[in-house]
Order: structure tokens, then C-alpha cells, then sequence
């Protein structure tokens, strides 16, 4: 699992408890301003590094601007599904359908230590495959997780979303150190200003 605490302004914030999630929430209000972390295919790599769905070939093939181009297309077709199911409505699946249809991995077999285990290994050739991961993270979010779960925190200038996994089920905010304390001292000065 990817880290739990948000990082600055300088770096995506790991905070969503779902990697699908974390994927959407790379675009943020930052000091009141919309942020995207992505400015270049090195970001959304150490992006996919960090969350650890970076994939095993590390030979990709695809022309400079190309990952950032598609990692933003891609971004924008789950957020998009990920709205649309909270709302109730009808999921486009062709888009994720698509990425998905470009997903190439296989098992592999290893034996460490005197112990067979096997582990899946994606192809990252293409800006697609290179996602590939993600793009599954996200049908798994969609078509598998208790949707009742994901949510979008409650602060009224924060655009992140995040799945509940806290045992009341009650999580509120996207982080406590963001979102929560910020609602908390606003509640109090209202409170205290006689407002």
C-alpha cells in the first residue's frame, strides 16, 4: 500500500486508501488554486512507482509528452466513471474498456530461497500498457469495492476523493491534517465570533 500521509504541494498526496483513487486525486486544490502534479512523464512515473504499479519492462517505447498525455486522458475517464457510479448513473465502460483491452501481463514463476512463488508481471512497451494497472485498479473499484464506501471529502474547497476503511465507516475529510483541522478551526471561530 502506498503511503497514508499527504505530501506538499511538491508531490501527489497518497491519501485515498484506493490506488484508483489516489490516481484521480493527482489533480488538487493546492492553497486554494487547482494543482496538477503531473507536469511531465517523469512525474507520472514516480507517481507509479510510488503507488507501486509501475510496470516490469523497462524498456518503454513511445515518444517524449506521450505518458503525461495519456495519464491525463486516463485520469479523466475514471473520475469521470467514478462520479458518474457515485451518482447513480450509467458507467461509460467503453473508455476504461479500451485501456483495459491494452493491458498485457503474465505470471512468473520464481523460487527464492527454496520457495516457489509467482508473481504478475506487466508489459510497459506503450503509454496503455504502461497504465495498465491502473486502468484495472479502477474496475476493480468500480465493478468489485462496496461503493458506498468511496467518497468525496466534505470540505467544501477539496476536490479529492477517498474509500473508507475505518472500521465506523464515518471517514469525513480526505486527511485530518488537510481537510479536517481546517473544518474544525473554521467551525470554532464561527462558533466563537458569535457567527
Amino acid at each position: 500500500m502506498a503511503q497514508t500521509q499527504p505530501h506538499t504541494a511538491q508531490g501527489p498526496w497518497f491519501l485515498a486508501d484506493h490506488p484508483a483513487l489516489d490516481f484521480i486525486n493527482t489533480v488538487a486544490n493546492v492553497e486554494g488554486q487547482p494543482h496538477d502534479f503531473w507536469q511531465t512523464d517523469q512525474d507520472v512515473e514516480a507517481w507509479l512507482d510510488q503507488a507501486g504499479l509501475a510496470p516490469g519492462d523497462a524498456s518503454p517505447q513511445y515518444a517524449s509528452g506521450a505518458l503525461l498525455q495519456a495519464a491525463r486522458q486516463l485520469r479523466q475517464i475514471i473520475r469521470d466513471n467514478v462520479q458518474q457510479h457515485k451518482a447513480g448513473d450509467g458507467v461509460d465502460i467503453q473508455a476504461l474498456n479500451t485501456w483495459l483491452g491494452e493491458t498485457t501481463s503474465h505470471l512468473l514463476l520464481t523460487g527464492e530461497r527454496g520457495a516457489l512463488q509467482f508473481r504478475r508481471v506487466y508489459a510497459g512497451q506503450t503509454v496503455m500498457q504502461r497504465l495498465g494497472q491502473v486502468a484495472e485498479q479502477a474496475a476493480s473499484l468500480l465493478a468489485q469495492e462496496d461503493f458506498s464506501r468511496v467518497r468525496a471529502c466534505e470540505h467544501p474547497a477539496c476536490t479529492l476523493w477517498f474509500y473508507d476503511r475505518t472500521k465506523a465507516h464515518r471517514r469525513r475529510w480526505c486527511s485530518m491534517a488537510l481537510c479536517g483541522n481546517r473544518a474544525k478551526v473554521a467551525r470554532f471561530r464561527a462558533i466563537n465570533s458569535g457567527g
